[in-house]
């Protein structure tokens, strides 16, 4: 999707979070800044609310303001770490790093910088079930060591995956999945902001389908929109109304990045054999996907590659193998 993504040019303000209890607590955050554990289901509005909550605490939220995606580190290779914008003036000679030590590097440097607008700098750690309880440990040394000047937020699924002297330095908020119509009066404020032709059958198919996932309802509603201009019922169920292999195309980029090519490959012919699906539409599917799934020079990646099998399927003969791979090319970047 070549426009800004509405998730990021419609982000909420605090008072716009659908969930009445975190948003009370976040709002006090604002006034008497603690430490926060956000945890709640994938698309609940976790990294959204850490967000709202530094625009609001901070006079200069983009320099007092470090974001942190546990999968910027552990799911891409030294040298993307150390070559990303966000990271390289930290890590400039240090690329003989581990990847534990680099993130740890990054945020000792972090937390150590004054905060320019003064008062604190706030720091999320997002995805943190990821991380691994090494790692958890130099955290819970860095929180000790700039209490101080440093509020750190981490978010996560799984709360139970963090090590005890992690969750008890945090505040616990919890975010529950938005509800079916709590996602439409979401959905119905961005598209009258697009000024885009709507119906409220639209609506209420695309809350369905996100199924409690606010990024993902946000995001069906603009491929929806993007693909037909309008979001009506009979649009938005030929643009998403067939993605309901997305589970199988999930489970195959899962076994493809954890090595497992067999089973990823039989997942792709049970696609194009019992399915019936072509070559390219798994790739548009696998497409769809990744943009939610990866980000940054990855995804970039995955594109221009993606462009590559397409032109080799108008020229070769087997769908099958030219997907087969992208699929591996996937499993020797994880």
């Amino acid at each position: 999707m070549d426009a800004p993504l509405w998730t990021e040019t419609h982000a909420p303000e605090l008072a716009e979070l659908p969930q009445d209890d975190a948003r009370e607590y976040l709002q006090r955050a604002v006034e008497e800044p603690i430490n926060l554990l956000l945890q709640g289901p994938p698309g609940s509005g976790k990294t959204a609310a850490a967000r709202a909550l530094a625009r609001e605490a901070h006079d200069d939220p983009d320099n007092d303001y470090v974001e942190i995606n546990v999968a910027d580190f552990f799911g891409r290779t030294k040298t993307e770490i150390t070559n990303d914008p966000r990271f390289e003036h930290f890590l400039t000679g240090r690329s003989s790093m581990s990847k534990r030590d680099m993130i740890n590097h990054v945020l000792k440097e972090s937390a150590s910088y004054a905060p320019v607008s003064g008062g604190y700098t706030t720091i999320l750690l997002d995805n943190a079930e990821d991380v691994r309880e090494d790692f958890q440990q130099a955290l819970r040394r860095i929180m000790e060591q700039h209490h101080r000047t440093t509020q750190f937020i981490v978010a996560t699924r799984q709360p139970t995956k963090l090590i005890p002297p992690i969750r008890s330095r945090c505040f616990p908020v919890s975010f529950r999945a938005p509800t079916s119509e709590e996602t439409v009066a979401i959905l119905e404020r961005i598209v009258e902001k697009e000024d885009v032709d709507y119906n409220a059958d639209g609506l209420e198919f695309v809350a369905g389908y996100a199924n409690g996932n606010l990024r993902q309802a946000i995001l069906a509603a603009q491929t929806t929109v993007k693909d037909a201009g309008e979001l009506t019922m009979s649009t938005a169920y030929e643009t998403i109304g067939e993605v309901g292999l997305d589970d199988e195309i999930e489970s195959m980029l899962d076994d493809a990045e954890a090595g497992a090519f067999i089973d990823a490959r039989k997942t792709l012919d049970d696609l194009l054999v019992d399915e019936g699906l072509d070559g390219e539409e798994i790739l548009d599917a696998i497409l769809r996907i990744g943009r939610k799934r990866y980000q940054g020079r990855r995804l970039a990646r995955i594109h221009r590659r993606a462009a590559d099998v397409e032109f080799e399927m108008t020229e070769g003969t087997s769908d099958r193998i030219h997907v087969s791979h992208l699929l591996a090319e996937l499993g020797r970047e994880a």
